[in-house]
């Protein structure tokens, strides 16, 4: 076994990977950027080795000095984890160069699976089923177009190189073919440098299904059931389970062959997934979509009905070490369920947010398992991928596990930074969530429908009363420091103007008295008896009949509140702007999110209408398009290129009336 290994990668992954270095009393060398200093794997790692500026290609991505870190560290091994450099077969060539094992496949299989194509052509010498379709390379788009047409609607097309779902295009009529494919190519060329595309038949009701596979070093290869990842939003996957609930044991065992073969038709070495898509309407029916040839964001779930640790057998593989089970051997018990925590904001379009965690608490309990990479202070940015934790649940049965992951979730907070906690609770909860009818659509579907939990005249009366006694000193203060409302003659309400967001209605609250006992009008509603008490970072308030506990924290600006999953972020305006009608305004194009500015459309005094694109802003590999909503002349505030942070004003337009409006995501 190894003594040192290094981890080229960050955030939880990094920490997961750590944690069983530990375990096995391995020396763990982390690396970082710039952005990355302060984070938590770079803390949890025996060694820690600065790589560069925030850019991934300056870090992350740099194959050279990943390299030269792992040699001056005297690293004998190098784990990718996943995303960066996990499949790319540079890097293991690179590695190999420097006679540094990669913890993974032969730069062989990496080159065959890396490539959709050339993979699907592999499996069919082995029988394994593919989805109908023309899969070859140099694919021209008429080409293409043809093939639609012979395949049938909908169809799917897809870029050969590269995954999660970026440069996929669904086209359900020969009408949207043509734009199709010049999207697809345009995407697939910007994100992996190859436009290489194919096309399928798209099944219907899909269902994704994926097989974990452990193959050693003499070819002895098990699969260790399948994960159930249909819940998805945009080809990304949110939530994952094992086992699946569709499939029987019989469906359960050919899947685990084709996965077994698949392996083998590359001579896999190492831990690896193989990804299926399943008609609901057809469960016994499944075709090969890829291979993965990495760990997978999803893995603890397959350990924790396993009972396998995942990591520790990629190190055992990687050092020379064979299985020590047959397939006979692997046991599926019970059921886990996984949901993955992001830094997004579902109800604005999920665009990207960032922020410091000012207040954190981890889920705990029987069956409760959290891979994170998050503490207390940490600055979240918009350098990488969105995703901060995972939250997983195992219990005996479905049902089990579903309840325990919804009180798990409900327990998690993270304040400072809007996430997609709340609408993990609501998506487990919904009906067929519950009752296992999951197909990959099923979150685009149900997304309109969502009952996110408003902020309302209780949280609105809950934040005033931290908010005055956060500002009251207490009984040992003078009369003079205490924001009691006590002046000569009647007593006087302290008064918040109270918002969710700067576009938002702002809602007025008046609090008489003092803490502990006031009288509360929010708007024009009649007064009400409250109180609030506060321990550490809970505060028990009292809001006429009802009473509820909440986790608050606060910056220099904003209160952020959380309770039973769901969280708000809360500013006391204090004095109201001027309407959005007002003469002489000048409406502002905020940003929505932490990124970079990657183009702006219009020059600086440009006159616009209405709709007219201004500038776009990248994040957490997205790009988002701000729109003015009127006519006007526009003044720029950033330039190409430029970060910007959250709610930071990029333009103004000056008109007579009118606003600006951030469009949905392009």
């Amino acid at each position: 076994m190894f003594d040192t290994v290094l981890i080229a990668n960050r955030g939880e992954i990094a920490c997961r990977i750590i944690s069983t270095l530990r375990k096995l009393g391995i020396r763990s060398i982390g690396v970082y950027s710039d952005a990355d200093a302060g984070a938590r794997h770079v803390a949890l790692a025996d060694v820690a080795v600065r790589l560069g500026r925030a850019a991934a290609a300056d870090s992350y991505l740099n194959i050279e000095k990943i390299v030269a870190a792992a040699v001056a560290t005297g690293a004998q091994a190098i784990h990718p984890g996943y995303g960066f450099l996990a499949e790319n077969a540079a890097f293991a060539t690179a590695c190999a160069a420097a006679g540094i094992v990669f913890i993974g496949p032969s730069v062989e299989a990496l080159e065959v699976m890396g490539d959709k194509i050339s993979a699907k052509a592999q499996v069919v010498k082995r029988n394994v089923p593919i989805v109908p379709g023309l899969a070859e390379h140099g694919l021209s788009d008429e080409q293409l177009a043809a093939a639609a047409l012979i395949i049938g609607f909908p169809a799917l097309i897809k870029p050969s190189a590269g995954g999660g779902g970026k440069g996929m295009h669904l086209v359900r009529t020969e009408s949207e073919v043509k734009a199709a494919i010049a999207a697809a190519r345009r995407e697939a060329a910007s994100s992996f440098g190859d436009d290489t595309l194919f096309i399928e038949r798209f099944v219907q009701n899909p269902r994704h299904i994926e097989v974990q596979v452990l193959a050693d070093n003499e070819g002895n290869t098990v699969h260790l059931g399948e994960r159930e990842c249909s819940l998805q939003r945009r080809h990304q996957k949110v939530i994952e389970e094992a086992p699946s609930p569709l499939l029987d044991e019989v469906v359960r065992a050919r899947i685990g062959r084709a996965a077994v073969d698949t392996a083998k038709s590359v001579s896999y070495r190492g831990a690896g997934t193989v990804e299926f898509i399943v008609s609901a309407d057809s469960p016994d029916e499944f075709f090969f979509m890829e291979m993965n040839t990495r760990l997978q964001v999803e893995h603890p779930v397959t350990e924790l009905v396993t009972g396998l640790d995942l990591v520790e057998w990629q190190l055992r593989i990687a050092a020379g070490e064979n299985l020590d089970f047959s397939q006979d051997d692997v046991v599926l018990t019970g059921h886990a369920i996984e949901a993955r925590i992001y830094a997004e904001d579902p109800q604005h379009g999920f665009h990207p947010t960032g922020g410091t965690v000012l207040s954190l608490t981890h889920p705990t309990g029987q069956g409760v398992r959290v891979d994170s990479a998050l503490i207390e202070g940490l600055t979240v940015s918009s350098d990488y991928d969105p995703m901060l934790a995972k939250v997983i649940a195992w219990a005996p049965d479905r049902e089990g596990a579903l309840q325990r992951l919804r009180a798990a979730l409900n327990d998690t907070v993270t304040l400072g930074v809007t996430n997609n906690v709340e609408f993990l609770t609501l998506l487990l909860a919904d009906a067929d969530v519950i009752t296992g009818t999951l197909d990959t659509e099923l979150i685009e579907r149900r997304l309109d429908g969502s009952a996110f939990h408003a902020a309302d005249a209780d949280v609105f009366a809950a934040a005033a009363l931290i908010m005055h006694a956060r500002g009251f000193p207490g009984t040992g203060a003078g009369p003079w420091q205490q924001r009691s409302g006590w002046r000569l003659g009647a007593a006087a309400a302290s008064v918040y103007r109270l918002a969710t967001g700067p576009e938002e209605a702002r809602t007025l609250v008046r609090v008489l008295g003092t803490p502990v006992d006031a009288l509360v009008t929010v708007d024009d509603r009649e007064p009400t008896q409250a109180s609030v008490s506060i321990t550490g970072a809970s505060a028990r308030v009292r809001f006429g009949d009802s009473t509820v506990t909440l986790r608050f924290a606060h910056d220099s600006v904003r209160l952020y509140l959380a309770s039973g999953g769901a969280s708000w972020s809360i500013t006391d305006v204090r004095s109201e702007r001027k309407s959005a009608g007002a003469v002489g305004m000048n409406p502002e194009l905020r940003s929505p999110m932490p990124g970079a500015v990657v183009a702006i459309f219009v020059e600086d005094g440009a006159e616009v209408e209405a709709g007219t694109p201004v500038l776009s802003i990248e994040a957490m590999k997205m790009e988002h398009v701000l729109r003015a909503s009127v006519a006007g002349t526009v003044v720029l505030q950033v330039q190409p290129g430029a970060q910007v942070s959250a709610d930071q004003v990029v333009a103004s337009i000056v008109t007579v009336r009118g606003a600006a409006v951030v469009d949905e995501a392009s």
